[in-house]
Order: structure tokens, then sequence, then C-alpha cells
């Protein structure tokens, strides 16, 4: 892969909606793209998913800008590779910002892919042509608007609903939703809102019939997961808990959980996302992919990886009109029935829209090799 030229891309997107979690609001989407380029004219795209703020982790879009710039390109330029798995092995010295190596490796793949007129899902592995897919809902200022948000989505065919819960709205919440659809697979996700001082509450959520219940504890936390599990009869599902397959394997262990979000920014890329997938494949532990509100471009990225055949629960890739009046990308995602239809051209199958990028950066910098 002889690189030529990596580009970043500041972007600021304002978002159809605010989007509420136990962790704060979000409205204006702050970001970085990455684009990486050859000397045979072939590029690719990737997209990180650290938050303006460290809310989520202790990633944010200043750190990862700064980590990307003086730490992870430098490094890619003295250590050329050949293929895009060599990425995770060369920045194992770095510790942790995930979301930082994600975004560059995410490219590299791209890159690649396209370099072999090979669709990115394919060269991961992928078999499927289409992925189902739930949609994820956040906290609302009022149960009504909330059960109207459930019913459009309902109607219009995802296969799972996600409500994000905290204290104080939660049981009653859950219950309503519960009542007015009996039928719908229905999780609930807290973001780390509750500490094992409310094992009796979240307890009272085993009579909805959950898919699961996902993060209730500490963002860093298996070993309190392990013995509230014990005492649910709903699945736990484990998200901020899990940056690596060794996180994964020791909460499988412990019995921390018994399914498990996979998402590729906060697992530090696609190679790191596909040893997790198949180690849980392994683990009969059920997986999925987790959204970060990304543009079309991380989008394209986790309808990717989603075709792996353990990727068996619908994830949170909805379409892009959920969240953007208009996509960074051409087609944009869509979603029929509950269906996203895996593309087939090579890379990630969607082209970036180079007008629409341009009028949504903030600023950016390309760095070439010397």
């Amino acid at each position: 892969m002889d690189i030529y030229s990596i580009t970043l891309r500041a972007m600021l997107m304002r978002m159809k909606a605010p989007f509420t979690t136990s962790f704060g609001t979000e409205w204006d989407k702050h970001f970085i793209l990455v684009e990486v380029r050859d000397k045979e004219g072939f590029n690719g795209w990737g997209e990180s998913v650290a938050m303006k703020e460290p809310l989520y982790n202790e990633e944010t879009v200043g750190t990862n800008w700064l980590m990307l710039k003086e730490m992870l390109i430098p490094l890619l330029w003295k250590n050329p590779i050949k293929h895009p798995g060599e990425i995770t092995p060369l920045f194992r010295p770095i510790r942790r910002n995930n979301m930082a190596k994600s975004a560059l490796e995410g490219a590299l793949w791209d890159l690649y892919a396209k370099r072999n007129n090979q669709s990115l899902s394919s060269l991961l592995g992928g078999n499927r042509r289409e992925i189902e897919v739930g949609i994820s809902l956040g906290i609302e200022t009022s149960l009504d608007i909330l059960l109207s948000k459930v019913e459009q989505y309902v109607g219009e065919g995802y296969k799972r609903i996600k409500i994000k819960i905290k204290p104080g709205w939660d049981l009653h919440v859950v219950e309503a939703v519960r009542n007015k659809f009996p039928d719908i697979k229905l999780m609930a996700d807290a973001n780390s809102a509750y500490t094992l001082a409310d094992t009796e509450r979240l307890g009272q959520l085993d009579r909805f019939n959950l898919m699961m219940i996902e993060q209730p504890l500490a963002h860093d936390d298996i070993i309190d997961h392990a013995s509230l599990q014990k005492r649910l009869k709903t699945p736990i599902c484990l998200d901020e808990s899990i940056h690596s397959l060794e996180d994964a394997r020791k909460a499988i262990e412990m019995g921390s959980c018994g399914i498990i979000n996979i998402k590729v920014g906060r697992v530090g890329g696609l190679t790191e996302a596909r040893r997790i997938h198949d180690y849980c494949v392994e683990k009969e532990i059920p997986v999925w992919c987790g959204g970060m509100l990304e543009s079309g471009i991380g989008r394209a990225h986790n309808v990717a990886i989603t075709t792996l055949p353990g990727f068996t629960l619908p994830g949170d890739t909805a379409a892009s009109s959920r969240y953007w009046e208009r996509d960074l990308i051409e087609p944009e995602v869509t979603v029929t029935n509950g269906v996203i239809h895996v593309p087939e051209k090579a890379g990630i199958g969607y082209e970036p829209n180079r007008e629409l990028i341009e009028q949504f950066t903030l600023y950016s910098e390309t760095f070439r090799a010397s």
C-alpha cells in the first residue's frame, strides 16, 4: 500500500433532531473524516466517532486529531504496510485512543478493498447480501412523544426497538412501550446510569420480556455486571466495557454478559471487531453492531462488518434519513422493512459526496509521505 497522502477533515453537521441519553444531549455532530490516497490514485475513507466532549469515553474530536497528527500518521509513514490488518499490531504500543486508530484503519481498509476491486464486506469475510437493523430512540421530553416514535419506526419495519433509560425514566417507560407494543423485539440501554444498589429495580425489568439490558453499570466494569447478571433473567449486553478481544474474553469467562455490542470505533477498528466477532461465535455469544450517530461513511463501515455471520441480532445502523437532512454519501443508506441491502461496489460501496463534505468541513490538514 504505497500511500501518498492522508487528509484529516474536522466536520460539523446538524442533526435533524436532538438525541438524548443518560449522559447528555447531542444535536451538533462534530467528527473527523480521514481520506487516504495512494500513488495510483485510489482513495479510502474512514470516520472518527469520538464526541466533542469525553462523555461516552475518554476520547474527543480534539484528542483524536492530535493523536492522528502527532502519533498515528507519523508511525504509519515510518512503517509501511501491505495489508490493513497490520495496523492493529502496529498501533498496539500506543495505549487506547481506539477511535483515532479506527478512523485511520477504516480508511486503509476501504483503500485496500478498492485497490483489489472487492467490496469491503466480502474482504472482511461477510456472506450476507442484506442485513436486518433496528433503531435506537433517545430519552424524550414526554412519554407520548416516545410512544409516537416507537409506533412510527415499528410501522417502517425496523426489526428491533432500543430505548434509552436512566433513573427516573425507566420502569414506567418500558412498561408503557411494552403494553402498547406487546410483540416487538425491545431492549433498554442504560449507558452506565445505574449501580449495584439498583439491582432490585433493574430486576423488575425482567417482566417485560426484553431482548437485553445494555450496559446498566459502570463504563469500565465487568465484575459488578457479573454479579448483576446472576440476579437477572434478562441478558446483559456489554458496550462501553468492551474495548478489545481481551475485554470480551474476560467478560464472557466471568459471566458478565450474554450479548456483546461491537462498535468498530470503540474497539479500535475493523480488524479487532472481526476478532471479537470470531471469539463470540466460538463461545456462542450473540453480537450486534452498535452505532455512534455516524455520517454515511462510518455507517458504511458498520454495514460491512455486520455482514459477518455472527451478527445475528439487529444492529443500530438506521437509515441516513434518521439523522441527516442530507448524508455525505451517494446513494444514502436506506432501510426497507427493516433491511439494508449491502452494496456490492468496491470498497465501502457508497461514493462520498465531495461537495457536501466541503460544505460541512470546518478545517482540514493534509499530510504527505516524505
